[in-house]
């Protein structure tokens, strides 16, 4: 179960005061196995997620990213990948995608540019972090088009940049709609599709 430590003040973690870190120090971190993203010079460290958090992950990727990247349309990758954008240097979001005719913002092993689309799925311990936290950052960077992925409640909920800086009321589908992101509007996936047949849905 992921668990999230806000501030980050676990003994393995040295670094500079919150508030005060930087990309350079985000790059000095051990690489121990949990994730690591900076917002606004805090640091937030998430242990490893479960498995049918990571199973949702695959599952959006077979049914979005492998058509969107089959059809020359996006880019799509995962976690752990390092996203830098304005305050958050840097965000390792569960997926991103970025339009093909951006690919240039793909350099140097990571992602320096606002992708065109992230997801995050939810742990029972990041649901504050990824609601509100990532929520106002994602779209003070503006970020234009934001799913989260609730396993608990089988939903997937849409925001879009409304204004600068502030998103719209999500749009909630449940188990039985279908959708296309705004991005991807080709790619028609059944949210319920993005749960079924998992072996294990412990949370």
């Amino acid at each position: 179960m992921a668990t999230l430590v806000i501030p980050t003040d676990a003994p393995k973690v040295r670094g500079p005061l919150q508030g005060q870190w930087t990309r350079a120090d985000w790059e000095a971190l051990p690489d121990d196995g949990n994730r690591y993203e900076i917002i606004e010079g805090v640091l937030y460290m998430s242990t490893a997620p479960s498995y049918f958090h990571q199973w949702i992950i695959k599952r959006l990727y077979r049914l979005v990213g492998i058509p969107a990247e089959e059809q020359s349309l996006a880019y799509v990758d995962f976690a752990p990948i390092g996203v830098f954008m304005p305050d958050c240097e840097p965000v390792q979001p569960d997926l991103v995608v970025v339009l093909a005719h951006r690919s240039h913002i793909i350099r140097d092993r990571r992602i320096y540019g606002v992708p065109d689309l992230i997801v995050e799925v939810l742990s029972p311990g990041s649901r504050d972090y990824d609601e509100e936290v990532k929520l106002k950052a994602y779209a003070a960077a503006g970020v234009p088009e934001y799913a989260v992925i609730d396993p608990a409640d089988r939903q997937l909920r849409l925001r879009m940049l409304d204004t600068p800086g502030e998103y719209a009321a999500p749009r909630i589908f449940t188990e039985a709609d279908s959708l296309a992101f705004a991005c991807l509007p080709a790619i028609l996936f059944r949210v319920g599709d993005l749960f079924a047949g998992a072996p294990d849905t412990t949370l």
